[in-house]
């Protein structure tokens, strides 16, 4: 199974002329503009991993798995330049629906912070909309690893200073600001399906099929004894998103050295089945391009 290197395509360029076009033009010009962007990586990039969601896991024939992943790029495209535009201050271009807002409130309420595990479908940094109405702090824990210019210059146009972007570091530095979040009863949003190379992991089952997801984000939650909340942001229609989120729940800390094992998995294989319900739901918004799926 290949190794993923926690870094993503774009350059700051790209961020910049998305920037530009949604203040000065207007965010359907965006959209136009990454058609031509899908339709050329739909030719010229590696597929393999989204190929093998459609056709492998979802049964769908070629030609639907072809139209597929170009939907899904533009999908990804779309939401992409939603998310610029919706952290540069673009609030009223959007339009959006909460489902499990009350349990937020709670987790707020209760005052020990909490952990929000999302996944690579969807939108969820559009999470960041509920979060004000909850009023918490909120840590955006960026697997990405995006390079540090992108880094920089999004906290530089960023508009909701409530936000606050943690990258993932080689020298382990997040684990101590993602243990300060908690301390200060602050959110912390994170993916839980991606893992990077030395990093726990377990053997779990996901849409039918084996897959190795992260003890990483469970782990952390369960030792500092805060909630945790699956989270989903969909975009239903043009500009408007619908957000999921399920009701806290703390999970006792695997103390034991002999059980922790199989005590995470049961944890993490409960997320899965959560990200599992919705994708089925919404099965063109899968965005982990990254073979974790076990191949027969």
């Amino acid at each position: 199974m290949a190794e993923w290197s926690g870094k993503s395509r774009g350059g700051l360029i790209g961020y910049k002329i998305f920037v530009l076009s949604i203040r000065y033009l207007h965010l359907f010009f965006a959209y136009v503009l990454l058609r031509f962007v899908a339709f050329y990586f739909l030719f010229f990039s590696k597929k393999e991993p989204i190929r093998f969601y459609f056709r492998e896991i979802l049964g769908y024939s070629k030609i639907r798995t072809i139209v597929s992943i170009y939907r899904n790029f533009c999908l990804l495209g779309e939401m992409l330049i939603d998310k610029i535009a919706f952290l540069t201050g673009s609030y009223n271009k959007f339009t959006f629906s909460f489902e499990g807002e009350e349990n937020l409130h709670q987790m707020v309420a209760a005052g020990k912070g909490g952990v929000l595990i999302g996944a690579h479908m969807g939108n969820w940094e559009m999470a960041g909309q509920l979060l004000e109405r909850v009023n918490s702090a909120m840590n955006i824990v960026m697997l990405e690893a995006e390079h540090r210019q992108i880094d920089q210059y999004l906290k530089e146009i960023l508009v909701n200073k409530n936000i606050r972007i943690i990258a993932i570091k080689e020298d382990l530095s997040h684990l101590v600001e993602i243990g300060n979040a908690l301390k200060r009863n602050e959110m912390v949003a994170i993916h839980g399906d991606r893992f990077l190379p030395g990093a726990g992991n377990v053997r779990v089952s996901f849409m039918g099929k084996p897959a190795l997801l992260p003890t990483g984000p469970l782990y952390m939650a369960s030792k500092f004894g805060v909630p945790v909340s699956y989270v989903v942001t969909v975009k239903e229609k043009t500009t408007h998103y619908h957000f999921y989120a399920t009701p806290g729940k703390v999970y006792p800390y695997p103390s034991k050295l002999t059980t922790r094992k199989e005590e995470m998995k049961k944890m993490v294989q409960e997320y899965a089945s959560v990200i599992e319900f919705r994708l089925k739901q919404y099965p063109l918004q899968w965005f982990n391009y990254y073979q974790f799926w076990e191949k027969s």
